[in-house]
């Protein structure tokens, strides 16, 4: 039997650990989903949309609990308190739109012949949670799922452990029942396992690119739908006629948040050489405001990154760089709380170029790279020289000029004068090696349910 062990970053003690189901077990709890999905998806849409959200009433009853529970999980201070808000907008906002997302579209209604297209639920949605916003990512797929009439299985982040039984303890609650939600604590091997075995009808995975692989490398020959959020490398782009302030508060704060471990957070920054010294200055001095230490002070704003090794791929890019020749402008004397391990001082670079990991691969820590651009067409062409494509944020006071740049980015969102923001009623999507499917909007009913037609002609003799 396999062991998984939460490491807590804020002092890397074991601060949980359960015991992971083998094969057998974990087909009993797939087979139930599956034998209860029938009669939740019978339940009438009103009553699943009221007690799905009577399910995440009851997760934000827990905030108190919860709020510490994450720091101690994966480091984010307290001072941010959870994800609640982020939560109900989604999940109100999928609630709303139900009734016509799933809604039968009546093709004809004649005398003679009856044409409708209907969407039905895929039947077990088995949803593996990252780490990051372990409880907004998750619900970006559970409430849909549950909404359209589907059973669901969570598997978590073995990082964020109790959020999946936080989750299941509340949306039983709110009287999902048992085996229509059911969180569970897997290996890799049974993981791909249940997958390889046809158990669902959708999985849903946000991770690693490499994770990624492997759910592909499972669900081969099995016809399974799999949705797939993976990395990123996201670009800022200020234009020469951008608001300097904003877009440094924006900026800086889409690179920083969550100790830089977004999956939208912004690792690259390209600036119109008019502002790029100016842009530069202002950004050094906001992030030289942050307060790296322990997540339960209320004065820290930047806590510990979620794993040891998460923060050694940053330290080791930001050498690499420097090495070749970047600048580091942010002193680590001013935050002695980097303490070589999980505890990073943020960092912003110049003189970087492509060539460099920190520029190309996914850092996902406090870190960015700053370059000067002259004009629109070099910073397209840099934006674009990425294996990956989730956001890319574009500062300006012309959106049409927002518009147009934005048609030419290999990405999945385009954010003008903001960045590191998800909008519910806009698919989540991305492109190249950050993934393929879609989450949230009426794309987000589509990925978990599938098309059903109906040609119901009469016979009169």
């Amino acid at each position: 039997m396999t062991t998984i062990k939460l490491i807590s970053p804020v002092d890397g003690a074991v601060h949980a650990e359960r015991e992971a189901l083998g094969h057998e077990a974990a087909e009993a709890v797939v087979a139930r989903a599956r034998a209860a999905q029938k009669d939740w998806a019978a339940l009438p849409l009103e009553e699943r949309v009221a007690k799905v959200m009577a399910g995440i009433a009851a997760l934000e009853a827990e905030a108190e609990v919860i709020v510490p529970e994450l720091a101690w999980q994966m480091g984010r201070p307290v001072r941010y308190g959870g994800e609640f808000g982020g939560v109900r907008e989604r999940a109100e906002y999928m609630a709303g739109i139900a009734a016509e997302a799933l809604a039968p579209q009546v093709v004809e209604d004649g005398a003679q012949v009856r044409r409708v297209l209907a969407r039905e639920p895929v039947g077990v949605v088995f949803i593996i949670a990252p780490w990051n916003y372990p409880y907004l990512t998750a619900i970006n797929t559970i409430v849909p799922a549950l909404i359209a009439g589907n059973a669901v299985v969570l598997k978590h982040a073995s990082q964020t452990l109790l959020v999946g039984e936080r989750l299941e303890a509340a949306m039983h609650k709110g009287g999902v029942p048992a085996d229509v939600f059911r969180n569970v604590v897997l290996d890799h091997a049974t993981t791909e396992h249940l997958i390889a075995g046809r158990d669902f009808g959708f999985v849903n995975f946000t991770g690693s690119v490499g994770g990624g692989k492997a759910i592909e490398r499972a669900a081969a020959g099995t016809f399974t739908a799999v949705g797939l959020e993976l990395g990123g490398k996201d670009p800022g782009y200020v234009r020469a006629d951008a608001d300097l302030d904003a877009a440094v508060e924006g900026l800086m704060d889409g690179a920083m948040f969550n100790a830089g471990q977004c999956c939208c957070g912004i690792e690259r920054i390209y600036v119109h050489e008019s502002l790029y010294e100016a842009f530069v200055r202002k950004a050094v001095a906001w992030v030289g405001r942050l307060k790296l230490g322990n997540p339960f002070d209320p004065e820290t704003t930047l806590g510990p990154m979620a794993n040891v090794r998460f923060a050694r791929v940053v330290r080791e890019q930001v050498a690499e760089a420097v090495a070749a020749g970047a600048v580091p402008l942010i002193d680590p004397a001013l935050f002695p709380g980097d303490d070589g391990g999980a505890y990073l001082a943020p960092q912003l670079l110049v003189n970087v170029d492509h060539s460099m990991r920190v520029m190309h691969e996914e850092s996902f820590g406090p870190v960015a790279g700053i370059m000067p651009v002259k004009n629109d067409a070099e910073a397209l062409r840099l934006m674009n020289d990425s294996p990956y494509g989730l956001t890319a944020s574009i500062w300006t006071a012309d959106p049409e000029a927002a518009a147009e740049i934005g048609a030419q980015i290999e990405t999945g969102t385009v954010l003008m004068n903001r960045c590191d923001y998800l909008d519910p009623a806009l698919c989540w999507s991305g492109c190249k090696d950050t993934g393929r499917g879609a989450a949230l909007s009426v794309l987000g009913y589509h990925a978990v349910t599938r098309p059903k037609s109906y040609h119901l002609k009469k016979v009169t003799s």
